[in-house]
Order: structure tokens, then sequence, then C-alpha cells
């Protein structure tokens, strides 16, 4: 008897000590669907697949856990918002804000960052496979684990690292011949 009360007691202490499901907070959903933005919601583990979100005002909701697959997050802004563990593979973040947001772990397989501005974002263990990264601004953004388009698993990255760093073969590009020196960055 003393051991079912034991075991009873080690169960419920266990529970008691995990980690809370992701729980989306309905009427913030309900305002995101209505509205077309939500600043500052709770909408973690919520399904917004395939959602048009264009333009949609996003700053510092919490998408922790969030599936945005093939979502439409053109020009949203998404500054500060916590995308940790979300999911946002072939979604469009075409001119997307996320300033300062945090896509730790997220998933943006195949999605398209051309123009998006990810300035100070914490990119730890994000995977960015196949995903079009043309003219997407990194500034500041913390690299670390991180999958490239390419495949390339990133170790840290320091603060003026480029994914579009130029070859050795074409650093020279606009060099004259009369001019000494070279137009590469020596980082």
């Amino acid at each position: 008897m003393k051991l079912k009360i034991l075991a009873s007691a080690a169960l419920l202490v266990c529970m008691g000590l995990t980690e809370p499901a992701f729980a989306v907070n309905e009427q913030d959903l309900e305002q995101l669907k209505t509205a077309g933005s939500c600043p500052r919601c709770d909408l973690s583990g919520a399904d917004l697949t395939k959602m048009s979100l264009v333009r949609a005002n996003l700053r510092a909701a919490n998408l922790k856990g969030a599936i945005l697959s093939e979502a439409n997050l053109a020009s949203a802004d998404l500054t500060g918002a916590n995308l940790e563990a979300a999911v946002l593979d072939f979604a469009n973040l075409t001119g997307a804000s996320l300033t300062g947001a945090n896509l730790k772990s997220a998933s943006l397989a195949n999605a398209n960052l051309s123009f998006a501005g990810l300035i100070s974002t914490n990119l730890e263990a994000t995977n960015f496979q196949g995903a079009n990264l043309q003219l997407t601004n990194f500034r500041g953004a913390h690299f670390r684990l991180t999958t490239l388009a390419n495949g390339v698993v990133t170790s840290d990255k320091p603060y003026d690292w480029s994914l579009e760093r130029t070859t050795a073969r074409e650093c020279n590009e606009f060099r004259t011949a009369n001019v000494p020196g070279t137009t590469c960055s020596r980082n």
C-alpha cells in the first residue's frame, strides 16, 4: 500500500515539474484571424498552416512551437517575436521584419526570406536549408549550429560575417591594374 502511495506521489511530482504544453490563447487566435494582426499575443503552438498574414503586426508575439508552414508572411512585422521551435517551412517571409526575434531551433526550410531583416536575431540551431536568402539582412544575428541554405552547419560566427562572402576569384573583379591592393575583405 505504501508503495502505491509513494509511486502516485512520485508521478504527481514529476507531472508538476514538467514544462507545460503549448497552449494557444483562443481569443488571440480569433483576433489574428479577424483583424490580421495581434501584437504581443500568445499564439504558442497554433496551427497557422497556409494562412495569409501579409503585413500582419505580430510584434513581440509568442509563436513558440507554432506551425506556419506555407504561410504568407510577406512584409509582416515579427519584431521581437518568439518563434522558438516554430515551423516555417515553405513560408513566404519576403520583406518581413524579424529584428530581435528568437528563432532558436526554428525550421525555415525552403522558406523565402529575400529582402527580410533578421537584425540581431537569435538563429541558434535554426534550419535554413533550401531557403531563399537573397539580400536578407543578418547584421548582428547570432549564428550557432545554424544550418545554412546550402546545408552547411555553422559554428559561432562573428558580427561582421556574411552569407554572401565572395570567392577569392571574384574578389578583384573591380580592381584597376594601376591601383595596388585588393577589393577583398580580409576578415
